[in-house]
């Protein structure tokens, strides 16, 4: 969720869609007293079943209160208080229905972890990397257990919702909020998302997907106007959301801020009627983003379920004028009725009812928990350059030079709802912004300290990089270099431009000219662009490496682990490479209509790249081991329709490492939105000398075109190129060519005719 800035205050997105339950048994004799007067209570029947049951026996005034969500917290500027029975200074609040065993909704921001709204009474909690860390990962296993860390922290605080995944696509790399999310591409995108919905969902409590859809800018993101065809859409933004629907079965859905084709995104009848619930069968229920409902009627027959956050809409639309517009009819009884029961459907499916929530924080374990997003740092952080293998660092290094980026405190953050107050507090106060989408937040695990710890011996000198000379200085006299150069995002805010700010640039420059062995290591929240590039021999991109980056970067810097991020997202060489070189609408003006026409269509990132022949800073995929690869041995193939590829990977270097095995496909007598697309991916670990085969088998929607009319994908009879590579640049890669007869897949990619051969 997302608040405005006028508030001033922070307040606060591998199973298929609609998930399938354990099949209903028979009441027989083991069914409670209980259970008979609330059969809606028995846990054998399905969620359905129990949902139905549960609405026959709900009054009008009962449904209504399901159908509005309260904020957690005070909102001084609007005169009100958070309802009594919320959890102070969280996300939102939605009263259950008690004599019926339906318990309340607790909610809490967000996907990095549980975070804390505007107040003097903070959660210490455990923060998660960055978003973009976790899909640099190309890891579905890591994505999963960091959902089920915060999730489970979300549950000890006392939590039944969380506001979590984002899979809004990297359409803008100035997006103030793309480190929430999953990077450009929608395989990888909806794959990694839907791998933290599942982690977070095993602990018995709804997660969200969002932000529905198309919300891929925060300046003028109330009321700009994205235009796009439905094609397009479907091909890109859409399909990350779809893919991260199926794989992890979110119970909620939040729909955006922005307007898409002339409506809001809480107002779209196509995308919340029609794509969700229509097309994709969803069977949860629609939450609007905090501030993002406008309208009773309009918004309830469009397709929203429950308006969220109240005060931060003009009015309590889903309160008194939502009974109103029932009672006269404007909003048909059956309307209101499958508001409720789509929220009480996921109540039940995820065990909302059945595993009520209680706050028990001193139960949460810190130090696994730690070691989690740990974990996830390491296998994210993106080794952009190694020359002369300047990394690993040797540790008969007898002087060496920490500069910049509050390395000696600790580790940057991103801004606004989603962020996560460490254990341990705030190691630099009064970083500027204070106030929304501030504080400026610095983690607690420094860098300094972690490379002091593994040169006991050596003199270890830090300088803030506030005087260039000075520090240019310092480095002159040193081994070796670390510099740390951060860029700061937050919710509600566009950065820019690429640059690195506050002038650190000219830092870098100076103090490679001043030492040749100079290690930049980037904190951003996504891609940024580098004119010192040539002038140092590595770079390491740390992202926001969470509660334990200090340490993360530390152990990646000395080799203790080999890094093996790739990036999910294309770093380019200037802004004039981008679909939309100046960013569109005022960052200065608060209401502003203004149109951002998606001209690229579903060529987004690399595919941009690729359409127009750009060479970009480092290309999407891109990431360097301390070993080295080889792969080979590709074979692909179509079985029962499907196209399947197996391959070897190799460690032909000296240590032990992990490789993403990247599979695009373009076609060669067919045309698609861009000349490839990726279709599948492995990440595997192999030792020295020795080689892994692995194999993917490609979901048919990445090889078709999807056509609106008929609501289906097709794949065209043709020669398609295989291409096993370890990025989307990748000249040393390897291919074969298979043909595939024309066929016809469902909405959701199930086949109806034809087959591919």
């Amino acid at each position: 969720m997302r608040f405005k800035k006028t508030i001033g205050l922070i307040s606060a997105a591998a199973s298929m869609c609609c998930g399938t339950v354990v099949a209903a048994e028979s009441d027989g004799p083991g069914v409670s007293a209980a259970q008979a007067a609330q059969p809606w209570m028995n846990p054998r029947l399905r969620a359905g079943e129990r949902a139905g049951l549960a609405l026959t026996a709900m009054t009008l005034d009962e449904k209504l209160k399901l159908v509005f969500g309260y904020l957690g917290g005070d909102m001084p500027s609007k005169k009100t208080t958070r309802p009594a029975e919320s959890r102070n200074q969280s996300a939102g609040f939605v009263y259950g229905v008690s004599r019926l065993g339906i318990p309340n909704l607790w909610e809490t921001d967000a996907g990095l972890g549980v975070a804390t709204q505007a107040g003097p009474d903070v959660r210490p909690a455990t923060a998660l990397p960055s978003g973009l860390n976790t899909a640099a990962t190309w890891d579905l296993q890591t994505a999963y257990a960091g959902g089920a860390m915060i999730g489970a922290e979300a549950r000890a605080f006392g939590f039944n919702v969380m506001l979590a995944g984002g899979a809004n696509l990297l359409r803008e790399p100035r997006n103030g909020r793309n480190f929430e999310y999953g990077g450009e591409d929608p395989l990888l995108a909806g794959k990694i998302v839907g791998a933290q919905i599942k982690g977070i969902e095993s602990n018995h409590i709804v997660a969200t997907l969002k932000h529905f859809a198309l919300n891929d800018q925060e300046t003028g993101r109330t009321t700009l106007n994205v235009k796009i065809d439905d094609r397009s859409a479907r091909m890109s933004d859409l399909l990350a959301l779809q893919i991260a629907n199926e794989d992890g079965n979110p119970g909620a859905v939040m729909c955006s801020y922005n307007r898409v084709n002339g409506r809001h995104g809480c107002e779209s009848s196509y995308l919340l009627n029609g794509v969700l619930k229509k097309d994709w069968g969803f069977q949860g229920w629609v939450m609007s983003d905090w501030g993002a409902t406008h309208s009773t009627v309009p918004a309830a027959n469009a397709g929203l379920d429950q308006q969220s956050g109240m005060p931060f809409d003009l009015a309590d639309y889903f309160g008194a004028p939502l009974k109103e517009a029932v009672l006269n009819g404007w909003v048909p009884q059956a309307r209101l009725d499958d508001m409720a029961r789509r929220i009480l459907h996921a109540m039940f499916e995820h065990g909302v009812v059945d595993h009520p929530v209680a706050p028990v924080p001193g139960t949460i374990d810190f130090k696994a928990h730690a070691a989690v997003s740990l974990k996830d740092a390491q296998e994210g952080m993106v080794l952009l350059k190694n020359d002369a293998r300047a990394l690993p660092l040797n540790r008969s290094i007898q002087r060496i030079a920490v500069i910049g980026g509050y390395a000696d405190r600790g580790v940057l953050a991103g801004g606004g709802s989603s962020l996560v107050y460490p254990v341990g507090g705030n190691a630099a106060p009064g970083l500027e912004p204070k106030n929304w989408p501030g504080p400026v937040m610095v983690y607690p695990s420094a860098p300094l300290k972690a490379i002091e710890q593994r040169l006991p011996g050596a003199v270890v000198a830090f300088n803030d990089g506030a005087d260039p000379v000075a520090a240019a200085k310092l480095a002159q006299a040193s081994d070796a270099v670390v510099l740390f150069a951060t860029q700061w995002t937050g919710e509600g805010m566009d950065v820019p431009n690429l640059s690195l700010p506050n002038r650190q640039d000219a830092l870098i420059a100076a103090v490679a000219a001043a030492n040749a062995r100079t290690v930049v290591v980037l904190e951003s929240g996504g891609p940024v662009t580098m004119p010192w590039l040539a002038k140092v021999p590595a770079v390491l991109e740390a992202w926001y490496p969470g509660t334990s980056g200090g340490e993360a970067i530390a152990s990646v810097l000395f080799g203790e682990v080999n890094p093996s991020g790739h990036l999910p997202a294309t770093f380019p060489a200037s802004e004039s490479q981008l679909p939309r070189p100046v960013l569109d609408g005022d960052p200065k003006a608060s209401e502003q209509r203004f149109d951002v026409n998606y001209h690229e269509g579903a060529a987004v990132g690399y595919k941009w790249f690729d359409r127009n022949g750009l060479t970009p800073l480092f290309p999407f995929g891109h990431g360097v081991s301390y070993t080295e690869f080889a792969l080979s041995n590709l074979v692909a193939g179509v079985k029962d329709g499907i196209l399947h590829a197996s391959f070897t990977v190799k460690n032909v270097g000296s240590v032990a490492g992990k490789e993403v095995a990247q599979v695009y496909v373009s076609p060669l007598n067919v045309q698609w939105e861009a000349p490839k697309r990726l279709v599948g991916f492995q990440k595997v670990e192999v030792q020295p000398g020795a080689g892994v085969k692995t194999a993917i088998s490609v979901d048919p929607r990445l090889l078709a075109m999807f056509d609106s009319a008929t609501k289906t994908w097709k794949i065209a009879r043709g020669d398609y190129k295989v291409i096993l590579a370890t990025d989307a640049a990748d000249d040393k890669a390897v291919s074969t060519v298979v043909h595939l007869q024309a066929a016809t897949y469902d909405v959701n990619g199930k086949p109806l005719r034809g087959g591919t051969r």
